[in-house]
């Protein structure tokens, strides 16, 4: 990829032009980790962007491109759904001139059941990104729980954890990626296929459920590293 070319003109100059990557996504990308209870009985999210995968993607860059003037900047929500990221690219992802951007969405929205939709704001915000001159990687997203976790004990996260493994094991969820991937190839985006890995995982007896920090959807900080890498060798394919 051409960011690729402008880390390595950029790495050792003095003053080097910045490499802005972006990222657009939900709860994952943005760093949420476990859920809780507030006082007044709705669910929040534990936010450690420090070990997000978009933080991780920085550290490597900075280690093989140390003097690269890096910036990243993380335009996630927790919550989000392709169609709010169709909303919000302008005025949170161009605006900003990124050279690359990530986006990655499909845990919200496949409990809308309108894979059409989906893939329909994926392409506003694939054709905008173009538009804007930012190079794209999709990254499919991690896996949701296929059990009940007996560490769950709060009656709201078992039903979200029950409606979560019911996509996922019916498949709906499948249905979602596969119709991203269908986009992306249509368009000439590259895919950045995580999904795929922890699909493999799942075949070879990983308990997926529990390479999730909160048990449903959202993965542990090591698991964020997973999405680093295969990001990195995304990149290096050009």
């Amino acid at each position: 990829m051409k960011i690729m070319q402008k880390l390595s003109d950029s790495n050792g100059c003095i003053d080097g032009e910045e490499v802005r990557i972006a990222f657009l996504g939900d709860s994952v990308t943005q760093g949420c980790f476990d859920i809780y209870k507030t006082r007044n009985g709705s669910i929040s999210t534990y936010i450690d962007e420090e070990h997000s995968y978009s933080r991780y993607v920085f550290n490597i860059l900075k280690l093989l491109f140390p003097s690269a003037n890096v910036k990243i900047i993380n335009a996630s929500l927790s919550g989000n759904q392709a169609p709010g990221g169709a909303q919000r690219v302008n005025c949170d992802v161009i605006l900003h001139n990124p050279d690359l951007t990530v986006v990655c969405y499909g845990l919200n929205d496949c409990k809308n059941k309108n894979p059409k939709r989906y893939a329909e704001a994926l392409r506003e915000i694939f054709t905008a990104l173009k538009e804007a001159g930012s190079e794209i990687i999709f990254m499919t997203p991690n896996m949701m729980n296929t059990e009940i976790s007996k560490s769950l004990k709060d009656p709201d996260f078992i039903k979200i954890a029950e409606d979560c493994a019911a996509l996922q094991n019916g498949g709906e969820f499948d249905t979602y990626i596969d119709s991203a991937k269908e986009l992306c190839l249509e368009m000439g985006i590259p895919v950045c296929d995580c999904y795929a890995i922890w699909k493999e995982l799942y075949k070879n007896g990983v308990c997926i459920t529990e390479l999730l920090a909160n048990k449903i959807n959202h993965p542990t900080k090591e698991l964020h590293a997973i999405f680093a890498y295969e990001l990195l060798k995304t990149m290096l394919k050009g």
